[in-house]
């Protein structure tokens, strides 16, 4: 069976799957994407260029409609420049672009990945109410953001989503047709390392402090970072014994802060907001993933906040490595940590509360052990690669079939 994937970044969510299914089941695997081309252990890499987008002239609405287009007609020519390539399945990630046009090319199913559809109300966009409120042409902009997955929705023959949350956000009409898989957490690498090395990369954490942990791709309101950064301030007002570590770059990956924060960036805007000891927040930024395994792993506590928005791989990775997590109270939080069980959640705008959570736990290490080794045990018999690619490989099977 051969499967083309499209997708704009490479390996992004279906380097996994396509390993698997040509390690274990034998299939060929295509993969293009805007990243360079070539070929490795069975898997053909086409590149896709785009010739133009959007520009400051387009409707701010249409605008990311504009540059979908834009990518979904450069892989259909791109193909189409390729007629050996007959798949047997496509599967392409809803968001970056579209299979539409690939109806025009393959007589095969289509299977989408959908990752996230927008809501203006009782959604990420209006749960920071703390925060200035996004103006009504950001609302509209949202709800324009919608056209490609609806277009997908309408001509895939299947779809999944990697959790239950992001699934019910998509329309009711289409429950049927989309089923909830996760990516999978490779816990050959996201596991506890036994004796972990202290030094991660050039930064020696001392064994004097208690390691608290945070990490996000970008410093930003939707992942909580300011809320992070005063839980943080009132540990350190109160102790002397933590140490915080941040991993993640300087940089909004999701949401409008920069529309309030006078041209600094989120982290600049949040740390001129008060006094922190700034010797005692070590800022990383991006580190290797055996780093952040290491780090996870003598992580005393792994902090995690989220709007009701897409789930962050790193809290799974948290918990693959037996981390004791306190997560946001956020529906998408939930579907994965049971409070008191494998992890322990707070009200996301709550400092007071997490930060009596965090001294429960930092004073009483040895009581909260239990909480990362069934986090561990959680990952793996649920979520894990091993548990996780079968699923997907039925229904990719099934759907090609």
């Amino acid at each position: 069976m051969h499967v083309l994937f499209a997708h704009k970044n490479y390996p992004a969510q279906f380097g996994h799957i396509a390993r698997y299914l040509i390690d274990h089941h034998d299939f060929r695997c295509t993969f293009i994407s805007e990243k360079p081309p070539g070929k490795h252990a069975g898997l053909e890499r086409l590149q896709y260029k785009c010739s133009g987008g959007a520009t400051e002239k387009t409707h701010v609405c249409s605008r990311s409609f504009e540059n979908q287009i834009w990518h979904s007609h450069a892989v259909y020519e791109t193909l189409k420049a390729r007629p050996d390539i007959q798949p047997d399945l496509v599967v392409g990630h809803s968001g970056f672009l579209s299979t539409l046009y690939l109806r025009e090319l393959y007589d095969c199913p289509i299977i989408n990945y959908f990752e996230f559809f927008y809501h203006t109300q009782d959604s990420d966009l209006d749960f920071r109410k703390d925060l200035p409120a996004y103006g009504m042409s950001d609302l509209l902009r949202a709800r324009t953001r919608n056209a490609i997955f609806l277009l997908d929705l309408q001509n895939c023959d299947r779809g999944y989503s990697p959790t239950e949350f992001q699934r019910s956000q998509l329309p009711a009409e289409y429950s049927e047709k989309v089923v909830s898989i996760f990516d999978g957490i490779d816990t050959n690498l996201w596991k506890p390392v036994e004796d972990p090395n202290r030094l991660i990369g050039s930064w020696q954490l001392p064994t004097d402090k208690k390691i608290i942990t945070y990490v996000s791709r970008g410093m930003e309101a939707m992942r909580g970072f300011d809320v992070f950064m005063k839980i943080a301030k009132r540990l350190c007002d109160t102790r002397d014994d933590v140490l915080f570590v941040v991993v993640g770059e300087d940089r909004v990956a999701y949401g409008g802060d920069l529309r309030f924060t006078q041209g600094t960036t989120f982290k600049q805007w949040v740390l001129a907001q008060d006094d922190y000891d700034l010797e005692r927040i070590l800022f990383l930024g991006r580190i290797h993933p055996q780093q952040l395994v290491q780090l996870f792993s003598i992580s005393d506590l792994h902090f995690y906040l989220t709007a009701p928005f897409v789930l962050s791989w790193s809290m799974m990775n948290a918990l693959a490595c037996g981390a004791t997590v306190i997560g946001s109270d956020t529906a998408p939080v939930r579907e994965m940590i049971t409070h008191g069980d494998n992890g322990l959640l707070f009200d996301f705008f709550d400092v007071d509360a997490a930060a009596e959570m965090a001294n429960e736990v930092l004073d009483n290490l040895g009581d909260y052990q239990a909480l990362g080794k069934s986090a561990e045990d959680f990952v793996a018999q649920s979520y894990s690669l091993d548990v996780c690619l079968p699923r997907m490989m039925d229904l990719y099977r099934s759907t090609g079939a």
